[in-house]
């Protein structure tokens, strides 16, 4: 089986086993206001989308919109994927070094999302380059992502979750990898995603290239 092949089974959220009807109809609405918002913003511009064009594009009303997305740079952030990663790095082999756990699930994550919809990937990553409040959101999400990352990391080694350690590694990790977002917006999207993500983990891991400071 191919790495994309296995995390599209584990990771993405359409795949998952057994879920009931009302389950099912919650995702399906979530990703019909997605569908809506970047098709919208291809259309015409994040600015100018509105959550009423939002909510009468995906044949919903406005408040079932808010009751699922709080702000409309929500809609364009928000994803089933942190909990599910969370949930596959529980599920790594407890004598596994953490950073090959992190690499393991971490590469899930990113091919089953670019299998899944590479356009929507990109066009977040530009949004946050390009929209304040895009931008600003996506520093709160990193804030929240941290928190389950601490939750993990505490599990697998007895450390403290709001001990200073982990919570300067926790938030270096998180927003190590928002800067490799940024970094591959702003270069126009050149290279593969993966492997920038890799040279970020690495520098985690070793330090800095030069061996300075």
């Amino acid at each position: 089986m191919n790495p994309m092949t296995a995390a599209r089974s584990r990771l993405s959220p359409a795949d998952r086993p057994q879920l009931g009807l009302r389950e099912r109809k919650k995702i399906k609405t979530r990703e019909a206001i997605r569908d809506a918002t970047y098709a919208l913003i291809r259309e015409q511009g994040y600015d100018a989308t509105t959550i009423e064009q939002i909510a009468d594009r995906a044949e919903v009303s406005p408040s079932t919109v808010f009751r699922y997305f709080p702000t409309k740079e929500d809609i364009v952030l928000t994803d089933e994927y942190d909990p599910l990663m969370l949930e596959e790095l529980r599920a790594r082999p407890a004598d596994e070094p953490w950073m090959d756990s992190l690499r393991h699930v971490i590469h899930m994550s990113l091919d089953a999302m670019m299998a899944e919809d590479p356009d929507a990937v990109r066009m977040r990553a530009h949004l946050g380059i390009q929209v304040p409040a895009v931008r600003s959101r996506m520093v709160e999400s990193m804030s929240e992502t941290g928190r389950m990352l601490r939750g993990a990391l505490a599990e697998r080694t007895g450390l403290d979750p709001d001990g200073l350690d982990v919570r300067v590694y926790a938030m270096s990790l998180t927003g190590g990898l928002m800067e490799v977002y940024m970094h591959w917006a702003e270069t126009g999207f050149q290279g593969e995603l993966v492997d920038l993500v890799d040279r970020a983990l690495d520098v985690l891991e070793h330090g800095l290239p030069t061996g300075n400071p």
